[in-house]
């Protein structure tokens, strides 16, 4: 697969780039997709929740009435669930929700979310970005350029880079990954994928192990 290789301010420059078939134009699985996305998810879960049982709730445990006779249900004391200020049956409690996925479902995930960005016409492969100094106006027009100033925008670099990550940290939606780091929530949240030449071979060599 080649694709044209587009300047930071949006024009070609009549280059093409040479894509991994391997990577940008595989049979997708989309299942594999939907587990990788769902794995992501749940590790960014805090799993912080917690509500109170019997024992943690303060009140007192004398028994309403006696067990028999009255004609009414038994009741243990003022904390049973059946009250207003009780405790909660089964309420949840702190977990973690991550869970393991295999390596190489992950990369699978990854070649087929690209393959569907790349069926879309959704990646574009730009030369460099080149922005000198942490400027947020800079970033934004670079943005603007491919049609993606008020769109979510994916920015996939060769290693970090300060400048980059600065000035894109106040724009919504826009979002700045190392090829090594590129995961499938990003690809397929993203509505637009804008790589820099330089950043194709290390993401290929990633998926292509």
């Amino acid at each position: 697969m080649e694709l044209e290789i587009y300047s930071k301010d949006g024009k070609s420059t009549g280059k093409k780039a040479k894509l991994n078939d391997a990577v940008f134009a595989i049979e997708p699985n989309d299942h594999a997709i939907w587990l990788d996305v769902k794995q992501h998810l749940a590790s960014r879960r805090q799993g912080t929740h917690k509500t109170l049982e019997k024992h943690e709730i303060s009140g007192s445990t004398k028994k309403l009435h006696r067990q028999k006779g009255t004609g009414g249900s038994r009741k243990g004391s003022i904390k049973s669930p059946l009250f207003r200020g009780g405790a909660r049956v089964f309420g949840p409690k702190p977990r973690d929700y991550s869970f393991k996925l295999n390596k190489k479902v992950k990369d699978l995930a990854r070649r087929s979310a690209l393959t569907h960005k790349a069926k879309d016409g959704s990646i574009k492969v730009i030369d460099s970005v080149g922005i000198s100094a942490p400027r947020t106006k800079d970033f934004a027009g670079f943005l603007k350029a491919f049609d993606l100033g008020t769109r979510k925008a994916l920015v996939v670099v060769p290693a970090k880079d300060d400048n980059l990550l600065l000035s894109s940290r106040n724009i919504q939606g826009a979002r700045v990954v190392i090829a090594s780091e590129l995961n499938t929530y990003d690809i397929m949240n993203a509505n637009g994928l804008l790589i820099v030449q330089d950043a194709i071979a290390p993401l290929e060599a990633t998926l292509t192990k």
